[in-house]
C-alpha cells in the first residue's frame, strides 16, 4: 500500500486540526492500559465484589518510545519491554521507510498509513501460513496413504 495523494492530504481535516495544535509538542502520554479485575463464577453468583482469591496484576513500568522523532510514553508490562522495544524498532523502520517515499505526510497520516501497510502485511502472513498448512495436511495423508498401500502390498 501507498499513499498516492501525499499532496491532496495536505487540505484535510486532519491537517488543520493538527495545524490548530502546538507543532513543538514532542513528547506525548499515551493511556495506561487498564485491565478489569477478573470476577470469578462465585462473585458472579452471590454479587460479592471482593474477590475470593486475587489474581497479581503484572507490574507496569512508564517506557519512553519514540517513532519518527517524536518520544511517546506509555506503561507496559515489565516483563513485556524487551518485546515492546523490538515493535518500536521495526515499527519505526517502517515509519521512515514510508516517511522518505511521502515526505510531506503530517504524523497522524503518517502513523495511519504505516497501520495500513502492516496489516496488509500481516493478512498476506496469515493467508501464507494458511496455504502452508492445507499443503501440509494434504501431503501429510498422501504419505500415510502411501504408507498403508505399502504395507498392503508387503
Amino acid at each position: 500500500m501507498t499513499d498516492n495523494n501525499s499532496n491532496a492530504d495536505q487540505n484535510s481535516p486532519l491537517e488543520n486540526k493538527k495545524a490548530a495544535a502546538p507543532m513543538d509538542q514532542t513528547k506525548r502520554t499515551l493511556p495506561q492500559n487498564v485491565t478489569p479485575n477478573k470476577i470469578n463464577v462465585e462473585q458472579a453468583t452471590t454479587g460479592s465484589s471482593t474477590p475470593a482469591t486475587k489474581t497479581p496484576e503484572p507490574q507496569m513500568k512508564k517506557v519512553d518510545i519514540a517513532i519518527a522523532g517524536i518520544t511517546y510514553q506509555i506503561y507496559c508490562p515489565i516483563n513485556e519491554e524487551q518485546e515492546l522495544r523490538s515493535a518500536v524498532y521495526y515499527i519505526n523502520n517502517f515509519v521512515l521507510d514510508i516517511k522518505r517515499e511521502a515526505p510531506n505526510l503530517s504524523q497522524e497520516n503518517l502513523l495511519v498509513l504505516c497501520c495500513l501497510n502492516l496489516y496488509e502485511k500481516i493478512s498476506a502472513h496469515e493467508k501464507t501460513s494458511d496455504t502452508h498448512q492445507n499443503e501440509s495436511k494434504q501431503s501429510e495423508a498422501l504419505l500415510s496413504k502411501i504408507m498403508q498401500d505399502a504395507q498392503s502390498i508387503l
